[in-house]
């Protein structure tokens, strides 16, 4: 177990944020960026990383986007969309869950 930057899990201070209030508690990324057990600490509050493993975009549910902070997994689809250039939803691309909880 380590202690992690809490930006290289969470791309951005918005996403922090929502961590912090408790409207994110998981995040998918194309990559495993921690350890079940890891530990990141936001203006002084620490959660632990519970559940690391793959899955595709096509195992998504609605309640996955919720616990990312949107709506829907149509609303997820369109942040990704946005915020990474040439990205095209496909059922079949690998990610990595990452989900976390306040300590």
């Amino acid at each position: 177990m380590s202690e992690l930057d809490p930006g290289e899990l969470l791309p951005s201070e918005r996403m922090q944020t929502q961590v912090l209030e408790g409207e994110v508690t998981q995040i998918h990324r194309g990559n495993q960026y921690a350890e079940e057990g890891d530990t990141f600490t936001i203006d002084g509050t620490t959660f632990e990383v519970t559940a690391v493993r793959e899955r595709t975009l096509g195992e998504l549910t609605d309640a996955d986007a919720r616990a990312e902070g949107m709506e829907d997994l149509a609303a997820y689809e369109r942040l990704l969309e946005r915020a990474h250039e040439n990205f095209e939803w496909d059922d079949d691309s690998e990610v990595v869950l990452h989900r976390f909880e306040r300590q």
